[in-house]
């Protein structure tokens, strides 16, 4: 199964996502997007894929939100996607890209919308010991 994420080794929910389909046995492709952004077009495509508006997949904490102005409801998802190219830190994470979908995997367990129930055979859980799948590998 081909599976993008769009990860940040900073962010614990990135991690976690990343290592929750790890569990699962694939090896998806990593894109570190701060250091490769998406383009327009395949953020745009993600968003929208996920179910979001522009506006929901910014990120605000530990950002230059604020200092940019980005609070503005008057922007333009144009004008909201400038500043995500521009500063990626800006775009939230992880984005993670399946054949069955793509989802804003916040929380980390979200990602199980879209992987295939039947990868997980044990239990998994989080960094700080949440547990997320049970001994039969069934979401919690």
């Amino acid at each position: 199964m081909n599976v993008t994420i769009y990860h940040n080794l900073a962010c614990g929910t990135s991690r976690n996502t990343l290592a929750l389909i790890r569990h699962g046995g694939i090896e998806p492709d990593v894109i570190d997007y701060l250091a490769n952004p998406p383009s327009r077009s395949d953020l745009r495509k993600m968003i929208s894929d996920a179910g979001l508006i522009v506006r929901e997949a910014i990120r605000q904490k530990g950002t230059p939100y604020l200092e940019l102005g980005l609070d503005d409801p008057a922007l333009t998802d144009e004008t909201l996607l400038d500043a995500m190219l521009s500063h990626p830190i800006l775009i939230n994470r992880p984005f993670v890209v399946t054949p069955l979908g793509t989802r804003l995997a916040r929380p980390s367990e979200a990602v199980l919308d879209i992987l295939p129930a039947e990868i997980f055979s044990s239990a998994f859980s989080k960094e700080d010991g949440e547990p997320v799948l049970d001994e039969q590998g069934r979401r919690i």
